[in-house]
């Protein structure tokens, strides 16, 4: 191996020991005391209560493990958005599982709550899968009830999905472990069955002190809306368990006589690992992230046997484009080449930007993968499309929508891996966000913005300096060096993964080794959904 692979190598690995410490930092949730306290309580906390349900030799991940990182700092914080969720099995059958932290403010509801709890409900609509809800909630954070209360993606879109989850055929089961007070009470007895935990589970829409202050009636908490009034007096629960392990052992039960599931039917194979080493990424992947290399070398640490078919090969090659298989699954990729490459005419193409003729590719490879049921797999590091006359003049606005389209009606599952650069339209065209992938997760060295920090730097700072010359203040090179400094930190703190995984852009931060089970989770869950739609481009300009 070469010196530069080395330091790569070094870098990367840096970056994942940072990830593995940050995520050990989320774990602990409120933090040991506070979990010590819980466990007085005879209860056991979100994360144990989830390893405990989900079982115990098969593969799971964890969606917005970094929800609500250095957000509301001046709250005390929410670590993972006080709300676990996980994908994984119970009884063998695929499930999303989610469970309220409340060694986070007692599990109350802050906005980026909301979000994650939506969030684990939409895959749980996409994918058809069975969800369970682990309740232990004080309800919605009052200091900031404007953000979480009332708007169409606040709390009460939970219980409208609620609703409609029901009327699809998805399996909802509630367990209340904790507290389930006010319109949070709606959540567990919408759920199509609902256990109750003794002593320590409670559900009534005003606790024993507002019912006192509101209508003068004198009653305690447990008679009000314990375990044996809602089991034995008021019906709304199903089942009543006599303590944490209890009542995750009746889920368990209920799961495991759910009948089997519509397939979607997309094609697998007997698996195989890569022949090419996957810890090789580690070395492959450059330390700066506008240094070029070779992405089909990343392919073949990826997919099965590194066999990878080339679709268009000597055509748009600042996209690759084929098909190959991830873990027995077959899956058309596109993904950004990010090394200079040079066309049948002699002409130079930067790596990571999207030319006119990858547009092209791209778009026609997106249709095929439609046409054959095949799910599709992006791989970013794009700083955008191609500018300039000569560019403009060729249609690349017209191409680029092109491409823009073909992601945006795709009707096969989605799954998008943000490698490098995810800058501007790029993202967009390479299936960001904004275009419903069914799982987006970013590796340690994402960088997600309109575009670079060094870029964006230098054009805040052209209008920074244009503002002080206009009241007067002249700027040396020693202040245009200072300001220049101080807004790309600032900005360079914005395009970090950790800043897009705080908010959900993206469902997590990933070791790139764990890259194939996520697609291959992904996939699973998405084979629960019979594709429905037809693919349709609409009207394009040709």
């Amino acid at each position: 191996m070469d010196i530069n692979f080395n330091k790569n190598e070094d870098h990367n690995k840096l970056k994942l020991s940072d990830l593995k410490r940050r995520l050990a930092k989320v774990k602990l949730g409120g933090g040991k005391s506070r979990i010590e306290k819980h466990h007085a309580k005879g209860k056991m906390t979100a994360r144990e209560r989830i390893d405990y349900l989900l079982d115990q030799d098969a593969d799971s991940i964890e969606i917005g493990a970094f929800a609500g990182e250095d957000m509301y700092e001046e709250h005390g914080g929410c670590p993972s958005g006080g709300v676990v969720v996980k994908i994984g099995y119970v009884q063998g059958k695929q499930c999303v599982v989610v469970a309220n932290d409340a060694t986070v403010k007692a599990g109350a509801w802050f906005p980026i709550t909301g979000k994650k709890n939506l969030r684990a409900q939409e895959i749980s609509i996409e994918n058809r899968l069975p969800i369970i809800y682990l309740v232990d909630s004080a309800g919605v954070y009052l200091p900031m009830q404007d953000e979480i209360f009332p708007d169409k993606e606040h709390f009460g879109r939970i219980f409208r999905n609620n609703a409609v989850m029901s009327s699809m055929g998805i399996t909802q089961i509630a367990a209340v472990m904790g507290s389930c007070v006010a319109g949070g009470a709606y959540l567990p007895i919408m759920s199509d069955e609902a256990l109750i935990v003794d002593k320590t589970g409670s559900i009534f829409l005003a606790g024993s002190y507002l019912v006192k202050a509101a209508i003068g009636e004198s009653i305690d908490n447990e008679t009000l809306g314990g375990a044996t009034t809602h089991s034995e007096i008021s019906g709304v629960t199903d089942y009543k368990a006599k303590d944490d392990k209890d009542a995750l052992d009746k889920i368990k039960n209920i799961v495991d006589k759910i009948g089997d599931f519509d397939k979607a039917g997309f094609n697998r194979v007997e698996a195989k690992k890569p022949a090419e080493n996957p810890d090789d990424i580690f070395g492959l992947l450059p330390a700066s992230r506008s240094d070029q290399y070779d992405m089909l070398e990343i392919i073949k640490r990826l997919v099965d046997d590194s066999e990878f078919e080339q679709y268009k090969e000597g055509y748009g090659q600042t996209i690759l484009t084929g098909y190959a298989r991830i873990d027995g699954w077959a899956v058309g990729i596109v993904a950004n080449q990010r090394k200079v490459v040079k066309t049948k005419k002699g002409e130079m193409q930067f790596g990571g930007v999207i030319y006119s003729d990858s547009a092209d590719k791209a778009t026609r490879f997106i249709a095929n993968c439609n046409q054959k049921k095949i799910p599709l797999v992006f791989l970013q590091d794009v700083t955008g499309f191609m500018v300039g006359s000569k560019s403009e003049h060729g249609g690349i606005i017209k191409d680029g929508a092109k491409m823009v389209n073909a992601v945006s009606n795709s009707v096969v599952p989605k799954f998008t891996i943000v490698i490098g650069n995810s800058y501007g339209a790029g993202n967009y065209a390479m299936c960001g966000k904004a275009y419903d992938p069914r799982l987006i997760v970013a590796w340690p060295s994402a960088e997600l913005a309109v575009m670079s920090g060094n870029s964006a730097a230098k054009v805040l700072l052209q209008i920074e300096k244009a503002s002080l010359k206009k009241s007067g203040e002249s700027v040396d090179a020693e202040k245009e060096k200072e300001l220049f400094d101080e807004i790309k930190q600032r900005y360079d703190d914005q395009i970090s993964p950790y800043y897009a995984a705080a908010r959900l852009w993206t469902d997590g931060i990933i070791n790139p080794l764990d890259t194939r089970k996520w697609i291959s989770m992904g996939i699973e869950a998405a084979n629960h959904s019979p594709i429905e739609k037809k693919f349709n481009m609409g009207v394009l300009q040709v």
